[in-house]
């Protein structure tokens, strides 16, 4: 690839602050929780620019040796920081999770009862390529893909996988004047699709004192996959432990709803960020009651719902779109839920984080009027 990349520290840095991500600047598979020592600590209301970084190319199922394992799709150029990564001594075993996390981030003024605002001001591509990844036991379509143990058939030129994983390159191009991913689709052709880059993995420290896992997502958010997060976007996260203790990762350049393979187009990006504090007795008015991650876009709210069965995720996102409308515009909950009936878009956000999640879409335009 000869298209530029961005290295820790080069190229265009927006934010007031930088955080890139080095090997004692992140948690590998496991998230901060109430006990975690900040590295870095941002005003209320700052914008800081995160290198995030993909695991796909690092874990130890593709080698943990990214220059070797992109050599074989004709990559020559490698960000220093996964090098460095996979190089080190940290530990990344089946039990842990795969993701790579940024942070935390202390911000001054926010404390337990207050919500974060996370207001997504730029994120950039770090590669010009990535993996989408299907593993044995993980999934939609778990037990029946990979379609058997080797997975020959449909691994093409990635013959460095271990397990039967089948690991596809994707890579970006530019058609009718917008950039987009390819992907190899055999005898010589290649299927192409939009691009709509956003992290995965945007969270706050849970209040605990055990090991929080970076696979489930939660109230804390976490790995919520939700592809709305983009740029223009903000997430609301609810605060509990003093200073935040804001992270992220799992940059993805693309994502449908469902997440069916168990990743979508995992990529590295470069993500400026602007941390706010919102006081406990303001929240309200912005999302109500609710204690648990709400994103919101120039079009839509959009509350959350998370649990291991995919029903109850279901009903919990449906307790949260009725509360939502309830507590912010002391509409009748049952006046809420015949709107949310008629008008609300239930989207599933993944199915493969062991915690799914869903969403709803509330239209903000059925509410301006609103008083």
């Amino acid at each position: 690839m000869t298209r530029h990349i961005l290295q820790p520290g080069t190229g265009r840095i927006d934010g007031k602050h930088y955080l890139p991500s080095r090997v004692d600047q992140i948690h590998w598979g496991w998230l901060p929780n109430a006990t975690t020592e900040p590295i870095l600590t941002i005003q209320d209301g700052e914008t800081v620019t995160m290198d995030t970084l993909s695991h796909e190319g690092v874990l130890a199922d593709q080698g943990r040796d990214p220059r070797r394992y992109f050599k074989q799709f004709g990559v020559t150029d490698v960000l220093d920081d996964a090098v460095d990564i996979a190089a080190s001594g940290i530990p990344n075993n089946d039990d842990d999770g795969p993701h790579i996390v940024t942070g935390p981030i202390h911000v001054a003024g926010a404390k337990p009862g207050d919500m974060l605002r996370v207001d997504v001001l730029q994120l950039d591509y770090r590669v010009p390529y990535g993996m989408i990844s299907n593993r044995h036991g993980y999934g939609a379509l778990a037990g029946e893909f990979p379609e058997d143990h080797e997975s020959l058939p449909t691994r093409d030129t990635d013959l460095m996988v271990e397990n039967g994983t089948v690991s596809h390159f994707s890579w970006l191009a530019e058609s009718g004047g917008r950039e987009t991913g390819r992907m190899d689709a055999g005898r010589g052709r290649y299927v192409e699709f939009g691009l709509a880059p956003f992290l995965g993995l945007m969270g706050v420290a849970a209040p605990t004192e055990t090991q929080v896992h970076s696979v489930p997502p939660g109230d804390h958010g976490g790995n919520i996959d939700i592809k709305h997060a983009a740029v223009g976007a903000s997430l609301y996260l609810p605060v509990e432990v003093e200073g935040a203790k804001f992270y992220a990762g799992d940059p993805h350049f693309a994502q449908g709803n469902g997440e069916v393979a168990l990743t979508a187009l995992e990529a590295s990006l470069r993500a400026t960020l602007q941390l706010t504090v919102i006081p406990a007795a303001q929240a309200r008015a912005i999302t109500g009651t609710l204690r648990n991650p709400v994103v919101e876009t120039a079009t839509h709210w959009i509350p959350t719902g998370m649990d291991k069965d995919l029903n109850e995720a279901m009903r919990k996102a449906t307790r949260h779109a009725v509360a939502f409308l309830h507590s912010r515009f002391n509409v009748p909950r049952s006046v809420a839920l015949a709107y949310l009936s008629a008008t609300g878009d239930f989207e599933i956000s993944q199915v493969v984080d062991s915690v799914k999640g869903v969403h709803c879409m509330i239209p903000k335009a059925d509410w301006c009027h609103w008083v």
